[in-house]
């Protein structure tokens, strides 16, 4: 049985989505925010002290990107992954790598500067700094689905959820209203899945039950 570390709306957020497209079994261990900060247990088992945390078998890793790429290609064949023999297979590394390091990277400093730092440390300069730095850089997205459903392979695959998620992010903190009308109707399209939706269900229902208040970012 996998299982996976998760704090509402994190990064975790990617593999979990991936658990639901997939529909592979696992149990989902819910953390408040930050876990290093108000679950320091947790670093006995991620010394770290970040989310996620997957655990299949023998099998430890704390990158999203990679546990996402990790799950379609483990457990497949599936057409979440875009094979060596396709074309668009160097796309497909690309973008999983782009969610992460070019899109979620600028957005976790605007967090911190403007809602998690104490209010002396909050600097709204870098805040809005690394915003134009995100906005700036989804133009790549817009460009790549202006005239497509998803980012590459001609079909839904896991790096649509490595970018999906930097938009869920995106949204959390206030930065939606600035997209791009494609990047706009492709963030409606990611929502309106099955997948995303039972991931989002999913935390809301262990979050619940394990009395683990959500995120409130």
């Amino acid at each position: 049985m996998i299982t996976l570390y998760h704090c509402t709306a994190a990064r975790s957020f990617r593999p979990l989505w991936a658990l639901e497209e997939l529909k592979l079994p696992y149990e989902l261990k819910m953390l408040p925010f930050p876990p290093r900060v108000f679950a320091k247990e947790y670093l006995a088992l991620n010394p770290l002290g970040t989310i996620p945390l997957m655990i299949d078998g023998d099998v430890r890793m704390t990158e999203s990107a990679a546990i996402v790429q990790y799950l379609a290609t483990r457990y497949g064949p599936t057409p979440l992954a875009v094979g060596l023999d396709e074309a668009d297979f160097g796309a497909y590394l690309n973008w999983l790598q782009f969610g992460e390091a070019t899109l979620t990277f600028p957005q976790t400093l605007v967090l911190r500067y403007s809602r998690l730092e104490p209010e002396d440390r909050r600097n709204p300069q870098v805040a809005a700094d690394y915003s134009k730095w995100f906005l700036g850089r989804l133009r790549a997205v817009e460009a790549a689905v202006a005239s497509r459903e998803t980012l590459c392979g001609g079909r839904f695959t896991v790096a649509d959820i490595s970018v999906g998620y930097a938009l869920l992010l995106a949204e959390r903190i206030g930065l939606a209203g600035d997209f791009g009308p494609a990047v706009a109707a492709y963030w409606r399209r990611m929502q309106q899945r099955d997948g995303f939706r039972r991931a989002v269900n999913a935390e809301i229902s262990a979050g619940e039950q394990q009395k683990v208040a959500a995120t409130s970012w």
